[in-house]
């Protein structure tokens, strides 16, 4: 099967809605450590916000839920926060010391990111981008990605005498990181179906694809096991993220593409609503 479709350069990753097990304490953790205010909350979920106006991540409360052991469900590997620049993620990684928790990191030569768990295992990449016009691509047209050392003393430097006030404005969700249960099975849905194209590849075992040459807005992978099972939702996962395009033609093509090859098109909040292979939620959006 070949892409029938591109989609259009203006693409990106809108808001994303996590499972979680215990409002109250997932509320601390978002605000403490990640840096989110919240913008509005109900008994069981709550609407949090970088900006005071744009909502990035809802949290939706479920009762008597069973936490899964990492990596071991096809779902949610992690949900990225993009900061608009590198004292904003040295203040950051300031914040996430402070609260003394794990953090993983990594630098991908196209960004810099830091990698932490929320109390329910559900994986938050916290990252900044380097210049687009630094990155670089193989010659099969791959982006050249690496995970090397990040350099803790540089962000730190660089956030020097600021003062850490939370997420600032101009933070959004830059990518959307899924365990997958088989790869082929991904490619026919996310790049054939939906548009997306290849930018990178670990082996057989990562892919990353983007809209308009961004270094990715979803990862691929199947290092929970080739055909892992989708999460269950019962468990702390996501429900849903959103897809903005920019015209109501590029959202009535890509459904029409989901709706030929047979998968189906729900209203959820007056919202288009697909599935991936893996139950994952996807709202496809009209930019405003």
């Amino acid at each position: 099967m070949t892409a029938t479709a591109i989609l259009h350069q203006d693409t990106e990753i809108g808001l994303v809605q996590i499972r979680v097990s215990n409002l109250e304490r997932s509320l601390a953790f978002y605000q403490n450590v990640v840096g989110f205010k919240v913008l509005r909350q109900t008994a069981h979920e709550a609407e949090l916000t970088a900006d005071g106006e744009t909502v990035l991540v809802i949290l939706r409360e479920i009762e008597n839920a069973k936490v899964l052991r990492r990596n071991s469900a096809a779902g949610l590997y992690h949900f990225a926060i993009l900061v608009p620049d590198r004292p904003s993620l040295g203040l950051v990684l300031r914040n996430l010391i402070a609260s003394d928790i794990h953090v993983g990191q990594g630098d991908h030569l196209v960004s810099e990111a830091l990698y932490i768990q929320d109390p329910d295992n559900n994986g938050i990449e916290l990252y900044r981008d380097r210049p687009r016009e630094t990155w670089q691509r193989d010659p099969q047209g791959n982006y050249i990605m690496t995970t090397d050392a990040v350099d803790v003393d540089g962000l730190l430097a660089a956030s020097e005498g600021l003062t850490w006030e939370g997420l600032p404005a101009g933070t959004v969700i830059g990518h959307v990181h899924f365990h997958v249960g088989n790869m082929n099975e991904a490619r026919k849905f996310y790049i054939d179906l939906l548009g997306f194209e290849q930018v990178a590849h670990y082996g057989d075992a990562a892919l990353f694809i983007s809209a308009g040459g961004y270094h990715h807005h979803i990862g691929l992978n199947i290092w929970a096991g080739e055909g892992a099972p989708a999460a269950p939702a019962d468990a702390p996962n996501i429900d849903y993220f959103t897809l903005l395009l920019p015209s109501e033609e590029e959202r009535a093509a890509a459904l029409e593409r989901v709706r030929q090859a047979g998968y189906a098109v729900e209203e959820q909040d007056g919202v288009p609503t697909i599935k991936d292979p893996w139950n994952i939620g996807i709202r496809l959006i009209v930019k405003q």
